[in-house]
Parts: C-alpha cells; sequence; structure tokens
C-alpha cells in the first residue's frame, strides 16, 4: 500500500557534513540561510514528500496556494531543526531558551524509580528531548528507540563532532533483542523515547481517525508501554522561534491493561499539538493513503 513508510528517513551523513561545515565556521545563521535554497530544492526534486506533506496540509484545509507556501516553509522549518540538533549538540545550547510545560510530570515519573516510556511522533524537534531532561536530571540516560540503520550511521557521526551525550540509541530488530534492552534500561531508570506515529509494513497496527480521516499507526509501542508497567508520557519539543523551544510532557492517564485508551489519549494528544504547530509536522509520506484516492 502507497501509506507505508519505509523504515528509513531522509537526511544522508554527507548532508549533515556540509551543515556542521557551517556551524562551526560561519554560525548557525549561515546555516539558515543556507536552508533557503536546500527547502527549494526539495520542493521540486523530493517529488513523493512533496505531494504526501501537500496532502497534509490540504487536509487542514488550506487553499492550494497556501498549501504551496506550507511545503516549503515545512521543509525549512525541518531544516532549521537538523541545525538546532547539531549545533546543540556541540556545545552550543546556551544558544537557545526553552520553556517547560509539565517538568513537574517528568520528575514524578522518575520518581517512581521505574524508569519511564516517552511517546512522542515525528512532530517538533524530539531529539533534543534529551537536553530538555537533563536541566530536570542531568545524570539521566535516555535511550531513543529507532528503526532506522542510516539514522545510526548519522549518530555515529555526529558523536565524533559534537560532545558527549547521555543520550543512547536502542535499534529495532527483528530478533527482538530491543525488548531485553529496553527493560534492562528501565530497571536502571532510564527514560525510552518511542514515536507512535510510523507504521511498517507487516506490522501490526491500530486505526483511528486524525485530522478527519483514518489512519494507521502502529500497535508495539502502545502495547510495550503497557506491558513493561512504568510510567508513560506523551512529550513533544516544539519549536515557537529561531532560538526558542517549548516543551510539553503529558500524563496518559490509563489503565495499564487498556491498549485501546491509551492509543486514543495519545492521537487526542498528537492531534492538539498539531493544532498549535501545523507547520511541524514531518512524516513525509502518504499517511493517510490519499495518493490511491
Amino acid at each position: 500500500m502507497a501509506n507505508e513508510w519505509k523504515g528509513k528517513s531522509k537526511g544522508t551523513v554527507l548532508g549533515y557534513k556540509i551543515f556542521v561545515f557551517f556551524i562551526k565556521n560561519l554560525g548557525i545563521r549561515s546555516a539558515y540561510f543556507l536552508l533557503y535554497f536546500v527547502a527549494g530544492y526539495y520542493c521540486f526534486f523530493s517529488k513523493y514528500s512533496t505531494k504526501s506533506i501537500y496532502y497534509y496540509f490540504k487536509r487542514l484545509s488550506y487553499s492550494k496556494l497556501k498549501c504551496i507556501f506550507s511545503i516549503y516553509k515545512s521543509y525549512y522549518i525541518f531544516g532549521q531543526m537538523i541545525i538546532d540538533k547539531v549545533a546543540i549538540s556541540s556545545g552550543l545550547g546556551k544558544n537557545f531558551t526553552y520553556d517547560f510545560d509539565g517538568g513537574d510530570n517528568i520528575k514524578k515519573a522518575i520518581n517512581q524509580k521505574k524508569g519511564g516510556i516517552f511517546i512522542s511522533s515525528h512532530v517538533g524537534n524530539f531529539e533534543i528531548a534529551g537536553h530538555f531532561f537533563s536541566n530536570i536530571d542531568n545524570n539521566r540516560i535516555i535511550n531513543l528507540l529507532t528503526t532506522d540503520v542510516e539514522h545510526l550511521e548519522i549518530k555515529t557521526y555526529l558523536e565524533s563532532v559534537t560532545l558527549k551525550s547521555n543520550i543512547k540509541f536502542i535499534l529495532v530488530s527483528d530478533d527482538f533483542s530491543h525488548i531485553f534492552e529496553i527493560r534492562s534500561a528501565l530497571e536502571r531508570n532510564e527514560i525510552i523515547c518511542m514515536t507512535g506515529d510510523r507504521y511498517i509494513k507487516n506490522s501490526k497496527y491500530l486505526t483511528q481517525v486524525l485530522l478527519a480521516k483514518e489512519a494507521r499507526f502502529p500497535e508495539g509501542p502502545f502495547l510495550l508501554a503497557l506491558k513493561l508497567k512504568v510510567p508513560v508520557l506523551f512529550v513533544y519539543v516544539m519549536k515557537e522561534r529561531n532560538s526558542h523551544y517549548h516543551l510539553y510532557a503529558r500524563n496518559s492517564n490509563v489503565r495499564y491493561k487498556d491498549v485501546d485508551e491509551l492509543f486514543k489519549s495519545y492521537v487526542k494528544n498528537l492531534e492538539w499539538i498539531l493544532s498549535k504547530y501545523p507547520f511541524q509536522w514531518f512524516n513525509y509520506f502518504d499517511f493517510w493513503n490519499d495518493f490511491e484516492n
């Protein structure tokens, strides 16, 4: 089916190297300037992702002209977030300001000493969440669950040019060995961060209406969160200005045996965050299966 995510994200090590060069030698603003051209390139030459995000903006009832400008803005903001991630990881975090909305929820989860599972989406700049958490608990290890091997190659490169981080990666594997890694991390009272919005072909899924049309979501993150019986929060890190971010951490407030309730709560929370930050949806694939209609 057309709406299945292929398990790989856009972005290459070469692309990151170019941005790192600009950031370190010419500053963050120069890297932002480069994005004006990069965003335009993707608008014209990344037809599949451009078509996908166009349908997303149509789902927000935007006019055709507004959709076109919104596509460019989406690519530009996405590029800014990549630059910000590299800059913050390189020790330039003091150049950014932050708001915490729900920091007490994170503290309460950590204080239970069971670890915790934070579920997010490909919305905002979730990968810098660890830098927020360090302001709450500087010694807390953050584990990002990922299905993207290329993502790990980028992570390896970034480790060679950035400061030591308390963020680790756990790769989802076919032999389910990642489950044991997750359990071990939780036993050490560490945090597991995962996204709940990308369904992969041949995996189990749940369906729910998002922005007025039914979509598929992976069952795994929600089932795993409840089976492990640890605190579950919905967490988003959203960009508000060039150098300002806002973290939202919301309790799931669901019973441990009700996967459907947790899932519906997640989708409702996702729709709420999209209403506030419509240009920070970064699922550049046919999420709602619009291409076949």
